[in-house]
């Protein structure tokens, strides 16, 4: 299969640039996956579409305000960098630009020339990454002076982050800092919709990924099976494991907010992840994905693309999806389970058809319940 295969044609008018006035007054496009019926609705309509019992599982994160602006203290040359991941505690890999001359040992100056937060950079990696020693809390500094890394299509001009981006571009429920991307599907839920749905016997548990660089980055190679996702960390606490395996022995749905969320599930029920059961390392449930483990610090690469099965979801709530990337494959996996074509085909029809009716793209746009 190739990533051309996923290709559509998208007018760049429907690349929301806001989001809706109200969170969840966004567009949903329903799809029954196994009939291919397809009903519009807004977002504030989601509770019609779910049943008592049903659990959600909500992706936590919450989204840093990654880049920072600074300098070098020799040369005093003016440099940028975007916060992708923590290996260790004060230090980030990062992408650093202009970064072709900067070598390990280089000193650097972020913030207010006045009261500067000093980093070193003390290691360069293959992918041009730097890994950036901070001297001092650099989330608490990037609280006040740092920028939230919108995606590159949705166009701000250069400097602060407008107000209203950070209050949007962030879920009610946001709890984790970590994130250098939105978990976008849960952009839509309001508190009060929350609370309307556990009225109505919807069931809600949390964990949290750690949105970082494969987000940006474009699939570079031909064969979708040649791609290979970067790191990701994540926790699934225990409560919420045990209520997805409660679900799932009581035959209710399972339905993921985001792809974020399904990669972290998926993950966990093949064993695909590196990280810790308690105190031992994860077990391999390939051959049986439930019940899921608590998983106190985990990392996953899982690239989920057809023909990919499903070992824990039972629905999925998403946004609508960049051209030739891994969230259009994995929802084209979830459309058709164990059927390489099928999926990808109903999913661009999809997308037609989302076109046609002139609803809204990718972060800030409308979203998708695909059961």
């Amino acid at each position: 299969m190739l990533v051309s295969d996923f290709d559509f044609h998208l007018p760049p008018e429907l690349i929301a640039q806001s989001p809706a006035p109200e969170r969840d007054a966004s567009r949903l496009l329903v799809l029954d996956r196994r009939g291919g019926s397809r009903q519009f609705d807004r977002f504030a309509q989601l509770g019609r579409w779910l049943r008592p019992g049903d659990l959600l599982v909500f992706n936590n994160s919450r989204v840093i305000p990654a880049r920072l602006r600074g300098r070098k203290v020799v040369g005093s040359g003016a440099v940028e960098i975007l916060l992708l991941d923590e290996p260790d505690p004060g230090e980030w890999w990062a992408l650093l630009r202009p970064g072709k001359r900067v070598r390990p040992g280089t000193e650097l100056h972020f913030g207010p020339p006045e009261s500067p937060l000093p980093a070193t950079v003390v290691a360069k990696n293959d992918e041009g990454h730097c890994r950036i020693r901070f001297h001092g809390n650099v989330l608490s500094f990037a609280d006040t002076h740092g920028e939230l890394p919108l995606p590159p299509y949705i166009e701000r001009p250069a400097g602060p982050t407008p107000e209203a981006d950070r209050q949007r571009y962030q879920t009610v429920y946001a709890d984790p800092a970590g994130s250098v991307a939105a978990p976008t599907a849960g952009l839509h839920f309001t508190r009060a919709l929350l609370d309307q749905l556990a009225a109505e016997g919807i069931q809600q548990a949390h964990l949290t990924l750690h949105v970082g660089a494969g987000t940006f980055l474009p699939v570079k190679v031909d064969r979708v099976a040649d791609h290979r996702m970067h790191a990701e960390r994540f926790s699934l606490p225990a409560a919420t494991a045990e209520a997805v395996n409660r679900a799932k022995a009581e035959g209710r749905r399972v339905i993921a907010v985001g792809t974020t969320t399904a990669r972290v599930l998926e993950s966990v029920a093949r064993g695909e992840s590196e990280g810790f059961w308690g105190e031992h390392p994860l077990p391999d449930r390939t051959a049986s994905p439930i019940p899921l483990p608590a998983v106190d610090h985990g990392r996953t690469r899982i690239f989920i693309h057809p023909p990919a099965r499903f070992g824990v979801l039972d629905g999925l709530i998403t946004n609508f999806h960049l051209p030739q990337s891994t969230l259009l494959m994995l929802v084209s996996a979830f459309a058709a389970p164990g059927e390489p074509d099928r999926g990808r085909d109903l999913m661009l029809e999809t997308y037609r058809a989302a076109v046609a009716e002139r609803m809204r793209f990718f972060s800030y746009g409308d979203a998708m319940f695909i059961s």
